[in-house]
Protein backbone atom coordinates (compact mmCIF):
# COMPACT_ATOMS: atom_id res chain seq x y z
CA UNK A 1 0.00 0.00 0.00
CA UNK A 2 1.57 3.27 -1.07
CA UNK A 3 1.50 6.30 1.19
CA UNK A 4 -0.56 8.39 -1.20
CA UNK A 5 -3.31 5.78 -1.11
CA UNK A 6 -4.16 6.64 2.52
CA UNK A 7 -3.97 10.42 2.57
CA UNK A 8 -6.66 12.17 4.56
CA UNK A 9 -7.24 15.22 6.74
CA UNK A 10 -4.51 17.83 6.41
CA UNK A 11 -2.64 15.70 3.88
CA UNK A 12 -5.70 15.65 1.62
CA UNK A 13 -5.82 19.44 1.76
CA UNK A 14 -2.16 19.55 0.74
CA UNK A 15 -2.96 17.60 -2.41
CA UNK A 16 -5.27 20.37 -3.50
CA UNK A 17 -2.44 22.86 -3.91
CA UNK A 18 -1.20 25.84 -1.97
CA UNK A 19 -3.62 28.16 -0.21
CA UNK A 20 -2.25 31.11 -2.17
CA UNK A 21 -3.76 29.73 -5.38
CA UNK A 22 -7.23 29.20 -3.87
CA UNK A 23 -10.09 31.36 -2.62
CA UNK A 24 -9.76 32.75 0.89
CA UNK A 25 -13.03 31.31 2.24
CA UNK A 26 -13.06 27.69 3.35
CA UNK A 27 -15.88 25.16 3.26
CA UNK A 28 -15.22 22.24 5.63
CA UNK A 29 -16.51 18.68 5.29
CA UNK A 30 -15.94 16.46 8.31
CA UNK A 31 -16.33 12.78 8.99
CA UNK A 32 -14.45 9.56 9.50
CA UNK A 33 -13.39 6.73 7.21
CA UNK A 34 -12.02 3.25 7.98
CA UNK A 35 -8.42 3.38 6.79
CA UNK A 36 -7.53 0.49 9.09
CA UNK A 37 -9.45 -2.44 10.53
CA UNK A 38 -11.93 -4.84 8.93
CA UNK A 39 -13.55 -2.29 6.58
CA UNK A 40 -10.32 -0.69 5.37
CA UNK A 41 -10.27 -2.32 1.93
CA UNK A 42 -13.38 -0.44 0.83
CA UNK A 43 -12.84 2.41 3.28
CA UNK A 44 -9.71 3.36 1.35
CA UNK A 45 -11.77 3.54 -1.84
CA UNK A 46 -14.29 5.84 -0.16
CA UNK A 47 -11.50 7.99 1.25
CA UNK A 48 -9.80 8.30 -2.13
CA UNK A 49 -13.06 9.30 -3.78
CA UNK A 50 -13.54 12.16 -1.33
CA UNK A 51 -9.96 13.32 -1.88
CA UNK A 52 -10.24 13.08 -5.67
CA UNK A 53 -13.30 15.33 -5.83
CA UNK A 54 -11.89 17.93 -3.45
CA UNK A 55 -8.51 17.97 -5.16
CA UNK A 56 -10.13 18.43 -8.56
CA UNK A 57 -12.50 21.19 -7.45
CA UNK A 58 -9.72 23.10 -5.68
CA UNK A 59 -6.78 22.44 -7.95
CA UNK A 60 -8.29 22.48 -11.43
CA UNK A 61 -11.42 24.60 -10.96
CA UNK A 62 -10.06 27.05 -8.41
CA UNK A 63 -12.72 26.22 -5.84
CA UNK A 64 -16.49 26.44 -6.09
CA UNK A 65 -18.85 29.37 -6.22
CA UNK A 66 -21.85 29.49 -3.90
CA UNK A 67 -24.15 32.51 -3.70
CA UNK A 68 -21.55 34.74 -5.33
CA UNK A 69 -18.73 33.68 -3.00
CA UNK A 70 -15.75 31.49 -3.84
CA UNK A 71 -14.83 28.66 -1.48
CA UNK A 72 -11.86 26.36 -1.06
CA UNK A 73 -13.01 22.94 0.17
CA UNK A 74 -11.21 21.34 3.10
CA UNK A 75 -11.57 17.76 4.26
CA UNK A 76 -11.34 16.93 7.95
CA UNK A 77 -11.54 13.16 7.85
CA UNK A 78 -10.17 10.82 10.50
CA UNK A 79 -9.46 7.10 10.60
CA UNK A 80 -12.22 5.44 12.61
CA UNK A 81 -10.37 2.09 12.42
CA UNK A 82 -13.66 0.34 11.45
CA UNK A 83 -14.84 0.91 15.04
CA UNK A 84 -18.32 2.43 15.58
CA UNK A 85 -17.44 3.63 19.09
CA UNK A 86 -14.35 5.44 17.86
CA UNK A 87 -16.32 6.91 14.94
CA UNK A 88 -19.05 8.34 17.14
CA UNK A 89 -16.46 9.95 19.41
CA UNK A 90 -14.73 11.54 16.43
CA UNK A 91 -17.97 12.85 14.92
CA UNK A 92 -19.17 14.35 18.21
CA UNK A 93 -15.81 16.06 18.62
CA UNK A 94 -16.11 17.60 15.15
CA UNK A 95 -19.61 18.84 15.89
CA UNK A 96 -18.35 20.40 19.12
CA UNK A 97 -15.62 22.09 17.07
CA UNK A 98 -18.20 23.67 14.76
CA UNK A 99 -18.23 21.43 11.68
CA UNK A 100 -21.53 21.79 9.81
CA UNK A 101 -21.34 19.22 6.99
CA UNK A 102 -20.44 15.54 7.14
CA UNK A 103 -19.41 12.72 4.84
CA UNK A 104 -20.15 9.13 5.78
CA UNK A 105 -17.85 6.30 6.75
CA UNK A 106 -18.11 2.81 5.23
CA UNK A 107 -20.36 0.19 6.79
CA UNK A 108 -23.90 0.57 8.08
CA UNK A 109 -22.70 -0.34 11.57
CA UNK A 110 -20.72 2.93 11.54
CA UNK A 111 -22.97 5.11 9.40
CA UNK A 112 -26.06 4.46 11.55
CA UNK A 113 -24.71 5.63 14.94
CA UNK A 114 -22.78 8.54 13.44
CA UNK A 115 -25.81 9.67 11.45
CA UNK A 116 -27.83 9.64 14.67
CA UNK A 117 -25.32 12.11 16.13
CA UNK A 118 -25.33 14.46 13.13
CA UNK A 119 -29.13 14.24 13.02
CA UNK A 120 -29.46 15.39 16.63
CA UNK A 121 -27.15 18.29 15.86
CA UNK A 122 -29.09 19.29 12.73
CA UNK A 123 -26.04 18.76 10.49
CA UNK A 124 -26.39 17.08 7.06
CA UNK A 125 -24.56 13.87 6.17
CA UNK A 126 -24.21 12.62 2.59
CA UNK A 127 -22.75 9.13 2.49
CA UNK A 128 -21.89 6.26 0.20
CA UNK A 129 -21.15 3.60 2.80
CA UNK A 130 -24.38 2.65 4.55
CA UNK A 131 -27.45 0.98 3.06
CA UNK A 132 -29.15 -0.68 6.03
CA UNK A 133 -32.87 0.05 6.19
CA UNK A 134 -32.50 1.26 9.78
CA UNK A 135 -30.62 4.33 8.54
CA UNK A 136 -33.67 5.39 6.56
CA UNK A 137 -36.58 4.22 8.71
CA UNK A 138 -35.92 6.14 11.92
CA UNK A 139 -37.25 9.46 10.73
CA UNK A 140 -33.86 11.06 10.11
CA UNK A 141 -34.12 14.24 8.03
CA UNK A 142 -30.43 15.09 7.59
CA UNK A 143 -28.85 11.87 6.24
CA UNK A 144 -28.76 11.03 2.52
CA UNK A 145 -27.40 7.87 0.91
CA UNK A 146 -26.10 7.18 -2.59
CA UNK A 147 -27.86 3.79 -2.78
CA UNK A 148 -31.39 2.53 -2.22
CA UNK A 149 -31.93 1.02 1.22
CA UNK A 150 -30.84 -2.61 1.50
CA UNK A 151 -34.26 -4.18 1.01
CA UNK A 152 -34.64 -2.33 -2.31
CA UNK A 153 -31.22 -3.16 -3.74
CA UNK A 154 -31.90 -6.57 -5.27
CA UNK A 155 -34.58 -5.73 -7.83
CA UNK A 156 -32.08 -5.58 -10.72
CA UNK A 157 -30.42 -8.87 -9.80
CA UNK A 158 -33.74 -10.71 -9.65
CA UNK A 159 -34.64 -9.32 -13.06
CA UNK A 160 -31.33 -10.59 -14.45
CA UNK A 161 -31.84 -14.03 -12.90
CA UNK A 162 -35.23 -14.25 -14.60
CA UNK A 163 -33.61 -13.59 -17.99
CA UNK A 164 -31.01 -16.38 -17.73
CA UNK A 165 -31.22 -19.53 -19.82
CA UNK A 166 -31.69 -22.32 -18.96
CA UNK A 167 -33.92 -20.65 -16.39
CA UNK A 168 -32.79 -21.07 -12.77
CA UNK A 169 -35.53 -22.13 -10.38
CA UNK A 170 -34.12 -22.26 -6.86
CA UNK A 171 -31.93 -20.12 -4.64
CA UNK A 172 -30.45 -19.99 -1.15
CA UNK A 173 -29.20 -17.00 0.84
CA UNK A 174 -26.25 -16.60 3.20
CA UNK A 175 -25.88 -13.43 5.25
CA UNK A 176 -24.00 -12.19 8.29
CA UNK A 177 -25.53 -10.92 11.52
CA UNK A 178 -25.19 -7.19 10.93
CA UNK A 179 -27.74 -4.51 10.10
CA UNK A 180 -26.92 -4.15 6.42
CA UNK A 181 -26.59 -7.85 5.59
CA UNK A 182 -29.77 -8.84 7.43
CA UNK A 183 -31.78 -6.17 5.64
CA UNK A 184 -30.16 -7.04 2.32
CA UNK A 185 -31.11 -10.70 2.80
CA UNK A 186 -34.72 -9.65 3.34
CA UNK A 187 -34.50 -7.71 0.09
CA UNK A 188 -33.09 -10.73 -1.75
CA UNK A 189 -35.96 -12.91 -0.59
CA UNK A 190 -38.58 -10.29 -1.39
CA UNK A 191 -37.28 -9.67 -4.92
CA UNK A 192 -36.54 -13.31 -5.79
CA UNK A 193 -39.83 -14.60 -4.44
CA UNK A 194 -41.72 -11.96 -6.41
CA UNK A 195 -39.77 -13.03 -9.52
CA UNK A 196 -40.98 -16.62 -9.02
CA UNK A 197 -37.86 -18.33 -7.62
CA UNK A 198 -38.13 -20.95 -4.87
CA UNK A 199 -36.17 -20.34 -1.67
CA UNK A 200 -34.44 -23.50 -0.42
CA UNK A 201 -32.48 -22.29 2.62
CA UNK A 202 -31.48 -19.18 4.55
CA UNK A 203 -28.24 -19.22 6.54
CA UNK A 204 -27.24 -16.62 9.11
CA UNK A 205 -23.54 -16.38 9.96
CA UNK A 206 -21.93 -14.57 12.89
CA UNK A 207 -21.00 -10.96 12.31
CA UNK A 208 -17.36 -11.98 11.85
CA UNK A 209 -17.38 -15.55 10.53
CA UNK A 210 -14.20 -17.61 10.49
CA UNK A 211 -15.51 -20.95 9.20
CA UNK A 212 -18.50 -21.72 6.95
CA UNK A 213 -17.86 -25.41 6.25
CA UNK A 214 -21.05 -26.52 8.03
CA UNK A 215 -23.19 -24.12 6.03
CA UNK A 216 -21.54 -25.22 2.79
CA UNK A 217 -22.27 -28.84 3.63
CA UNK A 218 -25.96 -27.89 3.83
CA UNK A 219 -25.69 -26.01 0.54
CA UNK A 220 -24.26 -29.11 -1.17
CA UNK A 221 -27.09 -31.24 0.26
CA UNK A 222 -29.71 -29.29 -1.69
CA UNK A 223 -27.60 -27.49 -4.32
CA UNK A 224 -29.61 -24.40 -5.24
CA UNK A 225 -29.29 -23.07 -8.76
CA UNK A 226 -28.25 -19.68 -7.33
CA UNK A 227 -26.41 -19.00 -4.08
CA UNK A 228 -26.70 -15.37 -2.95
CA UNK A 229 -24.25 -14.08 -0.35
CA UNK A 230 -24.95 -10.66 1.15
CA UNK A 231 -22.16 -9.53 3.44
CA UNK A 232 -19.03 -7.40 3.35
CA UNK A 233 -16.01 -8.02 1.15
CA UNK A 234 -13.76 -10.09 3.44
CA UNK A 235 -16.62 -12.39 4.43
CA UNK A 236 -17.46 -12.92 0.74
CA UNK A 237 -13.83 -13.85 0.15
CA UNK A 238 -13.94 -16.37 3.00
CA UNK A 239 -17.02 -18.06 1.52
CA UNK A 240 -15.58 -18.20 -1.99
CA UNK A 241 -12.32 -19.71 -0.75
CA UNK A 242 -14.10 -22.36 1.33
CA UNK A 243 -16.46 -23.18 -1.56
CA UNK A 244 -13.39 -23.81 -3.71
CA UNK A 245 -11.71 -25.91 -1.01
CA UNK A 246 -14.81 -28.05 -0.41
CA UNK A 247 -15.89 -28.37 -4.04
CA UNK A 248 -19.19 -26.62 -3.38
CA UNK A 249 -20.54 -25.81 -6.85
CA UNK A 250 -23.69 -23.95 -7.84
CA UNK A 251 -24.83 -22.70 -11.24
CA UNK A 252 -24.36 -19.10 -10.10
CA UNK A 253 -22.63 -17.55 -7.10
CA UNK A 254 -23.82 -13.98 -6.52
CA UNK A 255 -21.87 -12.00 -3.91
CA UNK A 256 -23.29 -8.56 -3.17
CA UNK A 257 -19.90 -7.17 -2.19
CA UNK A 258 -16.48 -8.54 -3.04
CA UNK A 259 -15.98 -9.20 -6.77
CA UNK A 260 -16.25 -5.46 -7.52
CA UNK A 261 -12.80 -5.05 -5.91
CA UNK A 262 -9.65 -5.68 -7.92
CA UNK A 263 -7.98 -6.99 -4.75
CA UNK A 264 -10.76 -9.58 -4.32
CA UNK A 265 -10.39 -10.76 -7.91
CA UNK A 266 -6.61 -10.92 -7.56
CA UNK A 267 -6.93 -12.94 -4.35
CA UNK A 268 -9.06 -15.59 -6.11
CA UNK A 269 -7.25 -15.52 -9.43
CA UNK A 270 -8.99 -17.61 -12.10
CA UNK A 271 -11.57 -18.77 -9.56
CA UNK A 272 -13.06 -15.27 -9.55
CA UNK A 273 -14.34 -15.74 -13.10
CA UNK A 274 -18.13 -16.13 -13.48
CA UNK A 275 -18.86 -14.60 -10.06
CA UNK A 276 -21.57 -11.92 -10.05
CA UNK A 277 -22.01 -8.90 -7.81
CA UNK A 278 -23.81 -5.61 -7.47
CA UNK A 279 -22.14 -2.57 -8.97
CA UNK A 280 -23.37 1.00 -9.02
CA UNK A 281 -20.98 2.71 -11.39
CA UNK A 282 -18.58 2.08 -14.23
CA UNK A 283 -16.36 4.48 -16.14
CA UNK A 284 -18.49 3.83 -19.23
CA UNK A 285 -21.78 5.14 -17.76
CA UNK A 286 -23.22 7.98 -19.87
CA UNK A 287 -23.85 10.62 -17.17
CA UNK A 288 -22.30 14.08 -17.30
CA UNK A 289 -21.82 17.07 -15.03
CA UNK A 290 -20.32 20.57 -15.11
CA UNK A 291 -17.39 19.57 -12.91
CA UNK A 292 -15.71 16.44 -14.26
CA UNK A 293 -17.57 16.34 -17.54
CA UNK A 294 -18.03 12.57 -17.55
CA UNK A 295 -16.89 9.36 -15.90
CA UNK A 296 -13.90 8.89 -18.17
CA UNK A 297 -12.52 12.27 -17.18
CA UNK A 298 -13.12 11.49 -13.52
CA UNK A 299 -11.31 8.17 -13.93
CA UNK A 300 -8.41 9.78 -15.75
CA UNK A 301 -7.96 12.37 -13.02
CA UNK A 302 -8.24 9.75 -10.26
CA UNK A 303 -5.50 7.68 -11.88
CA UNK A 304 -3.26 10.72 -12.04
CA UNK A 305 -3.43 10.86 -8.22
CA UNK A 306 -3.64 7.23 -7.10
CA UNK A 307 -2.30 3.84 -8.11
CA UNK A 308 -5.02 2.02 -6.19
CA UNK A 309 -7.56 0.46 -8.61
CA UNK A 310 -10.77 2.45 -8.94
CA UNK A 311 -14.07 1.04 -7.63
CA UNK A 312 -17.68 2.19 -7.58
CA UNK A 313 -17.34 3.31 -3.96
CA UNK A 314 -14.63 5.71 -5.14
CA UNK A 315 -16.99 7.31 -7.64
CA UNK A 316 -19.88 7.31 -5.16
CA UNK A 317 -17.75 9.12 -2.58
CA UNK A 318 -16.71 11.77 -5.10
CA UNK A 319 -20.37 12.19 -6.03
CA UNK A 320 -21.16 12.95 -2.37
CA UNK A 321 -18.95 16.05 -2.63
CA UNK A 322 -20.52 17.14 -5.93
CA UNK A 323 -24.00 16.56 -4.51
CA UNK A 324 -23.22 18.85 -1.60
CA UNK A 325 -21.89 21.58 -3.90
CA UNK A 326 -24.87 21.37 -6.25
CA UNK A 327 -27.28 21.52 -3.31
CA UNK A 328 -25.48 24.54 -1.87
CA UNK A 329 -25.56 26.28 -5.23
CA UNK A 330 -29.25 25.54 -5.55
CA UNK A 331 -29.91 26.79 -2.02
CA UNK A 332 -27.59 29.79 -2.53
CA UNK A 333 -26.52 29.16 1.03
CA UNK A 334 -24.14 27.19 3.27
CA UNK A 335 -26.57 27.28 6.18
CA UNK A 336 -27.11 23.63 7.25
CA UNK A 337 -30.92 23.68 7.22
CA UNK A 338 -31.08 25.33 3.79
CA UNK A 339 -28.57 22.81 2.42
CA UNK A 340 -30.54 19.96 3.95
CA UNK A 341 -33.71 21.17 2.21
CA UNK A 342 -31.89 21.42 -1.12
CA UNK A 343 -30.54 17.88 -0.70
CA UNK A 344 -34.05 16.60 0.00
CA UNK A 345 -35.22 18.22 -3.26
CA UNK A 346 -32.16 17.14 -5.28
CA UNK A 347 -32.75 16.10 -8.87
CA UNK A 348 -29.58 16.70 -10.84
CA UNK A 349 -26.99 14.80 -12.82
CA UNK A 350 -23.40 14.03 -11.86
CA UNK A 351 -20.82 11.90 -13.67
CA UNK A 352 -21.81 9.12 -11.24
CA UNK A 353 -25.56 9.07 -11.79
CA UNK A 354 -28.65 11.21 -11.64
CA UNK A 355 -29.01 12.13 -7.97
CA UNK A 356 -32.41 11.92 -6.35
CA UNK A 357 -33.37 10.79 -2.85
CA UNK A 358 -36.54 9.32 -1.39
CA UNK A 359 -38.35 11.28 1.34
CA UNK A 360 -36.51 9.06 3.83
CA UNK A 361 -33.10 9.93 2.39
CA UNK A 362 -31.99 6.77 0.59
CA UNK A 363 -31.24 6.76 -3.13
CA UNK A 364 -34.08 6.57 -5.60
CA UNK A 365 -34.49 2.86 -6.43
CA UNK A 366 -34.54 3.46 -10.18
CA UNK A 367 -32.06 6.33 -10.60
CA UNK A 368 -29.55 5.16 -7.98
CA UNK A 369 -30.32 1.45 -8.13
CA UNK A 370 -27.62 -1.03 -9.04
CA UNK A 371 -26.21 -2.61 -12.14
CA UNK A 372 -24.98 -6.20 -12.14
CA UNK A 373 -21.36 -7.05 -12.76
CA UNK A 374 -19.76 -10.38 -13.60
CA UNK A 375 -16.08 -11.29 -13.59
CA UNK A 376 -15.02 -12.40 -17.06
CA UNK A 377 -11.34 -13.16 -17.74
CA UNK A 378 -10.41 -11.35 -14.54
CA UNK A 379 -12.24 -8.14 -15.43
CA UNK A 380 -15.50 -6.93 -13.97
CA UNK A 381 -17.97 -6.50 -16.84
CA UNK A 382 -21.42 -4.94 -16.62
CA UNK A 383 -23.98 -7.58 -17.68
CA UNK A 384 -27.22 -5.84 -16.64
CA UNK A 385 -29.17 -3.77 -17.53
CA UNK A 386 -28.95 -4.45 -21.25
CA UNK A 387 -28.52 -0.79 -22.21
CA UNK A 388 -25.44 -0.48 -19.98
CA UNK A 389 -23.82 -3.87 -20.45
CA UNK A 390 -20.27 -4.32 -21.61
CA UNK A 391 -20.58 -8.12 -21.94
CA UNK A 392 -23.23 -10.82 -21.93
CA UNK A 393 -23.94 -12.78 -18.76
CA UNK A 394 -22.28 -16.19 -18.51
CA UNK A 395 -24.59 -18.90 -17.08
CA UNK A 396 -24.31 -21.52 -15.77
CA UNK A 397 -20.95 -20.89 -14.12
CA UNK A 398 -18.14 -23.37 -14.60
CA UNK A 399 -17.27 -25.71 -11.74
CA UNK A 400 -14.28 -24.71 -9.61
CA UNK A 401 -12.13 -27.60 -10.85
CA UNK A 402 -12.75 -26.57 -14.46
CA UNK A 403 -11.41 -23.07 -13.72
CA UNK A 404 -8.25 -24.36 -12.05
Amino acid sequence: MRRRDVLTGAAAAAIAGSARALPAKTLVFGGSVPLTGAAAETGLNVNNGYITAVSYLNELLGGVEIAGEKYRIELKLFDDASDPARATTLIQRQIDDGTDFFLGSFGSNIVLPTAAITERAGKPMVQTGGGADAIFTRGFKYVFGMYPRATRQFVAAAALFKSLQPAPRTYSVIFTNDAFSKAAADGVKLSCNEAGFKLLDTFELPQKPTDVSGVLSSVRAKTPDILVCVMHDQDSLLIARQMIATGTNVKLLFQGLGPQLASFREALGKYADDLMCSTYWDETVPYKDKFFGDSKQFTQYYRSKFTRPIAYHTAGAAACILTYVLAMQQAKSIEPRAVRDALAAADFETFYSRIKFTPQGDGDALLLGGMIGQVEKGKLETVFPVEARTASALYPARAWDVKA
